[in-house]
């Protein structure tokens, strides 16, 4: 009679959960490897082991998931406190500045800086409306999430100035009013992993929607 194979045994075992019920004293004579090497182990010791194991795993993932709640409860104040600057704000010149302070010193981004299309009536001449290629206008229309990645191939990065050659990584994100696009957002580092491509860009597109917002009651003649 051939040996069963080890996938019979094992559903043997599954579908008569009673049989060490009735064979008590075999668990205190079988021994298995330990799970970590070194001598082997009866089973009831190595299936200590295994649920000591599972339980580390779940201590490290509860862990994981408690510092990235802290980390977004960290950012959602930072957003906020952001938000409460822009409403308060009324010039173009005072939405710029306090974007720069926030990013810089809140967020800690190293280099900030946007573009916007058309300088409204009544509006000082600013860096932020010098001229911008119909490409990358044209790439902001079809950016339906922030852009996070190389800052090679837009020509985005002469916006930096002389930081411009040690950038390595940049966030670009669309400033529309309504369906049309009215400017860009670019956030530079010179960490090339600050922005990066599979990075969650949630915050970035709701702080996208609140610069708009601020920019365009800004440029709204008072009544």
């Amino acid at each position: 009679m051939s040996a069963p194979f080890p996938e019979d045994v094992a559903d043997y075992l599954k579908n008569n959960p009673g049989f060490f019920e009735q064979y008590a004293d075999l668990m205190a004579q079988i021994f298995v490897p330990h799970p970590h090497g070194g001598r082997a182990v009866s089973l009831a010791e190595r299936q200590m082991l295994t649920l000591r194991d599972k339980n580390r795993e779940t201590e490290s993932k509860l862990a994981e998931l408690i510092a990235f709640g802290e980390e977004n409860d960290q950012i959602s104040e930072k957003v906020h406190r952001l938000a409460v600057g822009l409403i308060a704000v009324e010039t173009f010149s005072a939405v710029i500045h306090l974007l720069r302070f926030h990013l810089r010193d809140d967020f800690s981004v190293p280099h900030v800086t946007l573009r916007l299309w058309k300088k409204p009536d009544g509006v000082n001449d600013l860096p932020e409306f010098a001229a911008v290629s119909e490409e990358l206008q044209v790439f902001a229309e079809t950016l339906t999430h922030p852009y996070c990645g190389s800052t090679s191939g837009f020509g985005t990065a002469a916006w930096f100035g002389e930081p411009a050659a040690h950038l390595r990584s940049q966030a670009l994100v669309a400033l529309c009013d309504g369906g049309s696009t009215i400017g860009m957002l670019a956030l530079g580092s010179e960490d090339g992993k600050r922005f990066y491509p599979e990075m969650g860009t949630l915050y970035l597109e709701r702080i996208g929607e609140m610069i708009s917002a601020a920019l365009v009651r800004v440029a709204k003649p008072a009544k």
